[in-house]
């Protein structure tokens, strides 16, 4: 993943200390249902599209940015799915240690733009619509955990009790 020029800044200012930071993330799927995966050129492991919001920038925004940059497609948020605070310390290989706050956004084609998918950046080594059935391996853990939020929301929405999810306590509400 490129590291943000604030984060850079940031971490000129304290090191490797822990960094609280804002992600999003964006389950894009086209009119046939099939999802957008990137396979990651760090770990070689397929993800939904993942990023850090910028100063200012508003999640729903960052996710649109983050999946045209790195596959090309033009995509418009439809649903927020859920609002999460990772417990988790992610510890890179240089030291730095973040924790992020995650919006999870649904999202589908832009009418009219590109839905042709193609590598955007130099954080993907592929990236492709796949089929919920058939889904690549192997599948980064954020993005399986993920997903289940995702398929949640999903349920609960053609249920008729369309609301973003939460978690409090380690439960989904």
């Amino acid at each position: 993943m490129t590291t943000p020029r604030f984060v850079v800044e940031l971490r000129e200012k304290i090191g490797h200390q822990l960094l609280w930071l804002s992600g999003v993330t964006g389950l894009v799927e086209d009119v046939e249902g099939r999802i957008l995966l990137g396979q990651r050129a760090d770990t070689g492991e397929w993800a939904m599209v993942y990023g850090i919001n910028e100063p200012g920038e508003q999640p729903a925004d960052t996710v649109v940015r983050e999946i045209k940059e790195e596959t090309g497609i033009d995509a418009v948020v439809t649903d927020l799915v859920a609002v999460v605070s990772s417990s988790k310390i992610v510890a890179y290989a240089n030291g730095d240690r973040t924790q992020y706050m995650d919006h999870s956004f649904l999202c589908k084609l832009k009418p009219g733009g590109n839905a042709e998918p193609f590598v955007g950046d130099d954080e993907s080594l592929k990236v492709g619509w796949f089929s919920r059935d058939a889904l690549p391996q192997p599948l980064a853990a954020s993005t399986v955990e993920r997903l289940q939020l995702f398929d949640q929301y999903q349920r609960n929405k053609s249920s008729g009790d369309a609301h973003a999810l939460f978690v409090t306590d380690g439960r989904v509400h």
